[in-house]
C-alpha cells in the first residue's frame, strides 16, 4: 500500500481511497482505528501560505502526485482551489474537504479561506474538526484576519499548533511572531524548533527536543536529512528547550516535578508533556518553515499527529429531547450507538445538492435511513462519496469521527442527522453565523434571465449563510447582503459564470443599525370611533436599551401586565406588531437593535378594542417612544491593517486620519510600515484603489469587522437626509 501511494505511474485516487478503507479494517477494533484518524482544519491571514501549506501536504502524504502553485501559474493551480475565480484571483473563496494518509495515520484536512469576507467557511469548518493549524506568516506576525480566526478556534475549544510559514521571506522572525501571539492572542505558546538560517539563507530546522538540525532535499524537498545542530546555533536551540520546559512546568505537573529537581527530560516525556496540555487547550506548539521552498511541512504533520486529539479524545456535548423536555448529553464516538451527525456544508453541483456531514457516533452504511430533527423528515442515503476537493469517491460506510458527503437529502446548514428508526432524538449547536455588514441592490440585465436569476439567489443563500436576500417593499427591488465588497462581488460574478445571468450591480451601502440610549415611559391612546364599529387601544410601558454591547444584537418583547387589563390575544397582537417595526426604524429604514419594549398596562373598550387596534397603538407608542429615548444609528466598524512600503507611510497614515480612521499600532518591520487602525467601513469605499496609487502597486491592506459604534451627530443628519430623498424619489417614480 506505501510504495502504490508514491509510485506516480500506479496511482489514482479511487485506488487510494478504497485501499485506506479496506485497510482501517486491519485496526484489532475501531476504536484503534479512531487513534490514528485526525480531523484537522488550515485556518490563516489572507496570504499567509495556506494553501500552499496544504498542497505540500497532499504531495508528501501521496495523494497528489504533483506540486501545483496557488495562482495557477502551470495553468493547472493548486489542488484545493478548484473554482476558476479561485485560481484566477489567487484567494481562496470556499473550504475545501480532502484526505491522506501519514505515516499510520488517516488525515481528514479542510482548507479554509483567509479573507474576512468568507469567514463563515471558517466558522463552520472549525464547529467539525477536532484540531486545526494556524498559519502565522513569519514576516507579517499577527495580521487581522488571525484575530479573527483565534476567536472561531477558542468558540469552539478547537487544540491547535502554530506554523510559522514563509521564513525565506525578507524580515522573517520567528520569535517576534511567537510574541504577538503571546501578546495579542494571548496564547500559551513556546516554539519546538528554530530556523537554520533566515530569508535567503533558510535551510532547514532544528528540533529543540530531539535536538537535531533537519533538511529537506531532492526537487521538492521530499528527502529529510538529518543531522547534528551546526556549533554556531547550538546555544540557541539550548535556550529555546530551556524555554519551552519552563512553560510545560508552568501548567504540567509531571515535568514540573522534574524541572525543580533538576533532573534529565528525556524525549519522551517532553512530547507527552505537550499532547496533555494540548488536548487541554492549554499549550500551543509552535513550528516553522516555508511552504512554498517546500521546507519543514513534513515535521509539522508530525506534529499534527503527534499533539492534536483523535475524535475519541474529544468531548461532544449534544441535547436530548426526552418526555417534553431537554438534557445535555456526551455522544459517544462508538459504532455500536445510534448515529449522530450534523451537516455543516452545502453545496450545488450538476448531480444536485451535496451536503457535507461530519459523523459524531454511530455508523452509516450506503441505503441506510436518516431522520431530519429539523424538518422531521426520514430520508434514504442512496449515494456517499469521501471528497477531494471537488473529486467524489465513492464509499460504503463511515463511523465516528469520519467527514463524507451524501447526495439527494433536503436539509439546511446545520441540521442534525440521527438513526432512521426515529427512536433517537438528539440534537447539536449550529454553528455562529456574524451578521452581514454591507448591502447593495442587484437585478438581471434582461428579464428572461429572471427565473435564472431567482435560481442562483437561492442556491447562494442555502450555501452560504451570510449571504442574505430581501425584498425592498416600496420598490421591490432586490436587496443582498454579505461580509464585504468582495463578497459580494464574487457572487454576482458566479451568476455570470454558472448560470449565464448578467447582472446589474449598484453602488455597495453600509449596513447601518439604529438604536436608543436611554429609557423612557410611553403611554399611547388609540381610539377612532364615529358611529358604528370603532378602535379603541391604550398601551403604557417603557423601552429601554437591551445591552450596552453594540456588537451583540437584541430586540426583547416583555409582557409585565398585572391582572387582566388587557386580554392575552391583544398582548400576542402588541407582541408582533412590535416585531414588525423593528425590522425598519423611524430613522434611516435599517433595522432595530437593542431595543426592549415592555408593556405595562393597558386600557380596552367593550366593543371598540380589537387586535388590530392594539398593533396599530403599539406602532405608534413605538415611534413614540423611540423618538424620546435619544436614538442613534449604529455603523460598522473595522479593525484594518495596512502595509506600505517605508517611504510611503506618510501617505499612509495622513489617508487613514482622512478617512476618520483611528491609528491604534505601528511599527516597522524590515523595509515595511504596518498600521493598525480602527476605521467606520462606510469610509473604506475605493481605498484599494487610493492605497495602490500612492504605493506604486506594492501596498496592501485588510480587514475585519470589530463592532458597530454610533455615527456622530453632524453625520447622523446626513444619513436621514440621504434616507429622505431616497423615499421622495421612490414616491415620484411610483406616482
Amino acid at each position: 500500500f506505501r510504495a502504490l501511494k508514491h509510485s506516480p505511474t500506479l496511482f489514482k485516487p479511487s485506488l487510494y481511497n478504497n485501499l485506506f478503507f479496506q485497510s482501517r479494517f486491519a485496526f484489532a477494533s475501531y476504536e484503534d482505528f479512531l487513534t490514528k484518524l485526525r480531523n484537522i482544519g488550515i485556518s490563516a491571514h489572507i496570504d499567509s501560505g495556506k494553501t500552499t501549506f496544504t498542497e505540500r501536504v497532499l504531495y508528501y502524504g501521496g495523494r497528489i502526485k504533483d506540486i501545483h502553485e496557488v495562482k495557477g501559474t502551470d495553468k493547472v493551480g493548486a489542488t484545493m482551489d478548484f473554482m476558476e475565480l479561485e485560481r484566477e484571483k489567487g484567494i481562496t473563496i470556499q473550504s475545501a474537504a480532502t484526505h491522506l494518509t501519514w505515516k499510520d495515520f488517516h488525515v481528514n484536512v479542510i482548507d479554509t479561506p483567509g479573507h474576512v469576507d468568507f469567514t463563515i467557511e471558517v466558522e463552520r469548518a472549525l464547529r467539525v474538526l477536532d484540531g486545526a493549524v494556524l498559519i502565522i506568516c513569519g514576516a507579517s506576525g499577527i495580521q487581522p484576519q488571525t484575530l479573527t480566526v483565534d476567536k472561531q478556534m477558542k468558540r469552539y475549544n478547537v487544540p491547535r499548533v502554530i506554523f510559522i510559514n514563509k521564513m525565506d521571506r525578507m524580515g522573517a522572525n520567528p520569535q517576534a511572531a511567537i510574541a504577538q501571539a503571546r501578546d495579542r492572542l494571548k496564547l500559551n505558546c513556546a516554539a519546538v524548533q528554530v530556523p537554520i538560517g533566515r530569508e535567503e539563507t533558510f535551510k532547514g530546522v532544528a528540533d529543540i527536543i530531539k535536538m537535531k538540525a533537519y533538511y529537506f532535499e531532492g526537487e521538492k524537498g521530499e528527502k529529510i536529512i538529518e543531522e547534528e545542530i551546526p556549533a554556531y546555533l547550538q546555544e540557541e536551540a539550548k535556550a529555546r528547550r530551556t524555554e519551552l520546559i519552563e512553560k510545560l512546568a508552568d501548567i504540567d505537573p509531571e515535568i514540573e516535578d522534574l524541572f525543580l529537581s533538576e533532573s534529565q527530560i528525556d524525549v519522551d516525556t517532553i512530547k507527552r508533556a505537550i499532547r496533555r496540555q494540548v488536548l487541554a487547550n492549554k499549550f500551543i506548539p509552535v513550528f516553522m518553515g516555508s511552504a512554498y521552498k517546500n521546507k519543514g511541512v513534513q515535521l509539522a504533520l508530525d506534529g499534527i499527529c503527534d499533539y492534536l486529539p483523535a475524535p475519541n479524545e474529544r468531548q461532544n456535548q449534544a441535547f436530548e429531547q426526552v418526555e417534553g423536555t431537554e438534557k445535555e448529553v456526551i455522544l459517544e464516538p462508538s459504532m455500536k450507538k445510534p448515529f449522530v451527525g450534523l451537516a455543516f456544508k452545502l453545496e450545488e453541483n450538476k448531480f444536485g445538492q451535496l451536503t457535507y456531514i461530519r459523523v459524531y457516533q454511530g455508523k452509516l452504511k450506503r441505503g441506510d435511513y436518516i431522520y431530519n430533527m429539523s424538518s422531521k423528515k426520514r430520508q434514504k442515503i442512496s449515494r456517499m462519496v469521501k471528497m477531494h476537493a471537488n473529486q467524489m469517491e465513492e464509499i460504503q460506510e463511515v463511523g465516528p469521527g469520519d467527514i463524507f458527503a451524501i447526495f439527494g437529502v433536503e436539509c439546511s446548514s446545520g441540521d442534525t442527522f440521527t438513526e432512521g428508526d426515529m427512536n433517537t432524538f438528539i440534537t447539536l449547536s449550529s454553528m455562529f453565523v456574524p451578521e452581514p455588514v454591507m448591502q447593495l441592490k442587484i437585478k438581471p440585465t434582461k428579464k428572461e434571465y429572471n427565473t435564472k436569476f431567482q435560481k442562483a439567489l437561492q442556491k447562494f443563500q442555502r450555501e452560504d449563510p451570510t449571504f442574505q436576500v430581501a425584498v425592498e417593499k416600496e420598490s421591490e427591488e432586490i436587496i443582498v447582503s454579505g461580509m464585504g465588497e468582495l463578497h459580494l462581488q464574487i457572487y454576482a460574478e458566479r451568476m455570470k459564470r454558472e448560470f449565464g445571468v448578467e447582472v446589474e450591480v449598484g453602488q455597495p451601502t453600509v449596513n447601518y443599525r439604529e438604536c436608543i440610549t436611554q429609557r423612557t415611559d410611553f403611554d399611547y391612546l388609540h381610539k377612532k370611533q364615529s358611529g358604528g364599529a370603532g378602535q379603541y387601544a391604550r398601551v403604557m410601558g417603557y423601552v429601554e436599551p437591551v445591552t450596552p454591547d453594540l456588537s451583540n444584537f437584541a430586540n426583547e418583547f416583555r409582557n409585565e401586565v398585572v391582572g387582566t387589563s388587557i386580554p392575552h390575544e391583544y398582548i400576542t397582537a402588541v407582541e408582533k406588531a412590535f416585531y414588525d417595526q423593528v425590522v425598519k426604524g423611524p430613522l434611516t429604514g435599517y433595522p432595530v437593535v437593542n431595543f426592549r419594549y415592555v408593556l405595562q398596562d393597558g386600557v380596552t373598550h367593550v366593543v371598540d378594542s380589537s387586535a388590530n387596534a392594539f398593533a396599530i397603538a403599539t406602532r405608534y407608542s413605538f415611534k413614540q417612544a423611540f423618538k424620546n429615548a435619544m436614538s442613534v444609528i449604529l455603523e460598522p466598524i473595522m479593525n484594518v491593517e495596512v502595509t506600505v512600503p517605508n517611504d510611503a507611510f506618510n501617505a499612509a497614515m495622513s489617508g487613514l486620519a482622512k478617512r476618520k480612521g483611528v491609528i491604534n499600532h505601528s511599527e516597522t518591520r524590515g523595509d515595511l510600515f504596518i498600521i493598525q487602525a480602527t476605521v467606520p467601513l462606510s469610509q473604506m469605499f475605493g481605498y484599494a484603489t487610493e492605497i495602490r496609487g500612492y504605493t506604486s502597486g506594492q501596498g496592501e491592506f485588510s480587514m475585519e469587522y470589530k463592532c458597530h459604534e454610533a455615527v456622530p451627530p453632524n453625520e447622523t443628519d446626513e444619513i436621514i437626509l440621504k434616507f429622505k430623498k431616497k423615499r421622495a424619489k421612490e414616491a415620484e417614480e411610483d406616482a
